[in-house]
């Protein structure tokens, strides 16, 4: 049987760049995640009004997210995993934010999504990949004769945890993890490591 691990990006494998980006500017408003808001389209134009109420780009956002590393033990779980399978990050974050840290990831297989951005740096809008992106890629995986496994933090992964053969939740909020009893739930990237080579039967 042949299988791709689909790991969500922010909140398993980094941190969560608009939360160090709230802390960065002093916006609290702006660390509203996936985690509190399952409506990622509100979510997003929520975000983008704060931007330009505060006159802030493309260009302040990157310069924190320079100073983001991966989230500790991330690193040597990606490589550990890749040794015995497949692995895809889906992300619902976009290229323009994610590349620095796939660099420091050693360049996994990323598919996110795009800003749109004027010539001064605002950012005007946002380019979803495709509809219900995560659920969509996994569907798309298993068309081709892929068995998928997957895990993620947040309500934007539910939908490609449970569609996958195997899913787990990682990091995820009590709330999550009460809502979903169903799924097996890890804190430890050891944890999740073992469950993911578990499922590979």
């Amino acid at each position: 049987m042949m299988y791709i691990t689909c790991l969500d990006m922010e909140g398993v494998l980094v941190p969560e760049i608009w939360i160090a980006f709230a802390e960065a500017t002093g916006i609290p408003a702006l660390r509203r995640t996936t985690r509190d808001e399952p409506d990622y389209d509100k979510l997003m134009r929520y975000r983008l009004d704060i931007l330009r109420e505060h006159k802030l780009g493309l260009k302040e956002i990157q310069e924190v997210i320079s100073t983001i590393d991966p989230l500790p033990g991330a690193k040597a779980f990606l490589d550990e995993l890749r040794s015995f399978a497949q692995v895809i990050v889906l992300s619902d974050t976009f290229e323009q934010f994610a590349m620095p840290l796939m660099k420091k990831l050693g360049y996994p297989t990323l598919m996110c999504n795009q800003l749109e951005v004027a010539p001064d740096g605002e950012i005007t809008g946002y380019r979803m990949r495709v509809s219900q992106s995560k659920l969509s890629t996994v569907r798309a995986l298993q068309s081709i004769g892929y068995e998928t496994i997957a895990s993620g933090d947040s309500y934007n992964d539910l939908a490609m945890i449970q569609a996958s053969r195997a899913g787990f939740l990682f990091r995820s909020t009590p709330q999550i993890q009460a809502d979903h009893p169903e799924l097996a739930a890890y804190e430890s990237f050891d944890d999740l490591l073992a469950a993911i080579r578990g499922a590979m039967v």
